[in-house]
């Protein structure tokens, strides 16, 4: 959003009317906004009411130029005047317990916001893709399902019809495979997530279809078609070289990294990704996730001397939380080397970093994990 929505002239217009600040999750002095604001995925958008310290308005995931204007346009409307619909009250009350990652609360508000709805409710759409990301959240995988399969209709043929299908087929993907009716919701959110993607009328951002690839992708595999998913991967690949390649600036061209880079692994072609990630090592010098990435590439490769010199060039710029999965993949690159003694040491580097983080970055279920992995190593 930050390379090709911000820049949108149409934003213009709420310059004044909105004082905009970017959180830098990673930084140590975030932590408190954190501990006072879970940030469950990126992009987050909040909207803070300046009077009581509130949240006016919530929504995880990317949004287009039309869909943040609306956003935007509901927050100062709120905090202009009073919401009169219970339904508004209702999504203001979900979107404030979601950002105090209070999930299965939220889920319950954001429910009754949407049957308390009136018809033509222009907030509609949100309530039904913040509903699906609470219940995500929640890992309640079997209402997510089902209520995507119920709330899809209302939705089809909008902007939101992309997150209430994907996110809704990820969750059938998610259930038991001994589930009573997994294969059934997977085959209908499925075909429901097709055609989203089929519509080209959506006008959806370059990386909200790769969104859409990856859940395809993910309902082939559940149904063990490997042909089928083998060519998404194809076409996911060739889709994303193509968007990079159309990318106005290196900024632009880079918000592809991340998903070049898990489609080139998919494929088994790793080796791939080494230009791109090179060439934004050189665009952005301060940037870990390159070095970062290519460390992850070389170990793949099993180029174990490279990727710890990538690794060496990430961990010197790397900081906050995302230092913890920087060394958990240099742990990694030492077992698969052979090196146990470093790796284990790596290890309770990794278990310390992840101790001393301030409150709101630090995961005691993290810090488990990292625990029982290095009980676990020879």
């Amino acid at each position: 959003m930050k390379a090709n929505v911000y820049t949108d002239k149409s934003l213009e217009r709420y310059a004044g009317r909105f004082v905009w600040l970017s959180i830098n999750t990673e930084a140590p002095e975030s932590a408190p906004f954190l501990k006072r604001y879970p940030i469950p995925a990126l992009p987050t958008l909040l909207v803070l009411e300046p009077r009581q310290d509130t949240v006016a308005l919530r929504y995880v995931g990317s949004a287009n130029a039309a869909q943040l204007r609306s956003m935007l346009d509901d927050a100062e409307q709120k905090h202009r005047s009073s919401l009169s619909v219970a339904a508004d009250q209702l999504l203001v009350r979900a979107d404030g317990l979601a950002s105090e990652g209070e999930h299965v609360a939220a889920a319950k508000e954001y429910e009754s916001a949407i049957r308390s709805a009136p018809g033509g409710w222009r907030r509609f759409g949100r309530a039904a893709e913040s509903l699906l990301f609470s219940l995500q959240f929640a890992s309640d995988h079997e209402q997510c399902a089902t209520r995507a399969l119920a709330l899809y209709p209302r939705v089809k043929g909008t902007i939101s019809s992309a997150n209430v299908a994907a996110i809704g087929l990820s969750c059938a993907v998610a259930l038991d495979k001994a589930h009573a009716k997994r294969q059934t919701w997977l085959q209908q959110l499925e075909k429901a997530t097709r055609e989203v993607f089929d519509n080209r009328r959506l006008g959806l951002s370059g990386d909200d279809r790769s969104g859409l690839y990856i859940a395809l992708i993910e309902a082939r595999d559940a149904a063990g078609d490997e042909e089928g998913m083998l060519a998404l991967q194809v076409q996911w690949a060739a889709f994303l070289e193509e968007a990079a390649a159309r990318a106005k600036t290196a900024e632009q061209r880079a918000v592809y990294d991340s998903h070049r880079l898990n489609a080139y692994l998919e494929l088994a072609t790793p080796a791939k990704a080494i230009p791109m990630l090179e060439q934004s090592e050189r665009d952005f010098p301060e940037d870990y996730n390159p070095p970062a990435r290519l460390a992850f590439i070389y170990k793949a490769l099993k180029e174990y001397d490279k990727a710890l010199a990538a690794s060496d060039r990430a961990l010197a710029r790397v900081y906050g939380p995302r230092k913890l999965n920087v060394l958990s993949v240099r742990a990694d690159i030492y077992t698969e080397k052979g090196d146990t003694k470093a790796a284990k040491e790596t290890m309770v580097q990794d278990i310390e970093y992840a101790k001393a983080l301030p409150e709101g970055q630090r995961s005691e279920r993290r810090i488990a994990g990292l625990e029982k992995r290095l009980a676990g190593m020879p």
